[in-house]
């Protein structure tokens, strides 16, 4: 259908029954710069990819698979039955849009264990000041404390963040840009801030701009969404 470079591209890419973001990126390079009509070849991928999928079920074993965050994943749509992209907040063919309150509460559970952190390095802190002894007391630095404290809390902060997978489906984009605009959305200073707070902010900023990409890349069809999407990347100094 496409040349052999692309049409080799495609296989290799799809070999495994998977199409992670990256992938799909740049075989979408390659189609435009062959001139290839982008939305034409996002359906032709979705059908080559649906159709590797297939063929794996009948020839793997029965087993539960795990669930993946990839944009290769295929959902039904309820209304009309029609085969549609993971990632997509509205079926192409009836005009369904998707919702998902389990998906919103990924980005709660982000927040939950941003507050669980924070709340084990306080609690670790009064547990050490209770068995202080009394050199130590009369020698304290509370000053110090407090600043080791919030680098510890800071630190692991940003781990869970990096950590913390891309959210795909409406719901939950927007909730955690919402998120990522409180926590990511500070000035960052050069004087006056920690390293660790510096930090966890770019981890923030840099995790909302792989939302912002993989939403900007996907949810063409929905330009109410890409609105509101583009407006959090503002605040987020995202381009």
């Amino acid at each position: 259908m496409y040349n052999e470079q692309i049409e080799n591209l495609i296989n290799l890419v799809l070999a495994d029954g998977e199409l992670t973001e990256k992938e799909k990126q740049i075989l979408f390079k390659k189609a435009e710069a062959a001139g290839i009509d982008l939305d034409e070849f996002e359906i032709v991928l979705d059908a080559k990819l649906f159709e590797k999928q297939q063929t794996a079920k009948v020839t793997a074993p029965s087993v539960a698979a795990p669930k993946s965050d990839k944009l290769g994943d295929i959902k039904k749509c309820p209304a009309c039955g029609a085969m549609v992209g993971a990632f997509k907040a509205i079926c192409a063919d009836c005009g369904h849009e998707f919702s998902n309150v389990e998906a919103t509460n990924s980005t709660q559970k982000l927040y939950n264990e941003l507050m669980r952190v924070e709340e084990e390095e306080r609690n670790r802190k009064v547990e050490k000041s209770g068995i202080k002894s009394l050199t130590s007391l009369l020698s304290d630095n509370s000053a110090l404390d407090d600043m080791r404290l919030k680098q510890n809390i800071w630190s692991r902060k940003s781990s869970v963040v990096s950590a913390f997978p891309v959210p795909n489906t409406k719901a939950d984009i927007l909730e955690f840009l919402s998120l990522a605009v409180s926590e990511g959305g500070k000035k960052i200073s050069f004087f006056g801030m920690y390293p660790e707070e510096k930090a966890y902010i770019k981890t923030w900023r840099s995790k909302a701009e792989q939302v912002v990409i993989k939403a900007r890349f996907s949810l063409t069809e929905d330009k109410k969404l890409l609105d509101e999407i583009n407006s959090y990347a503002k605040q987020l100094e995202i381009k």
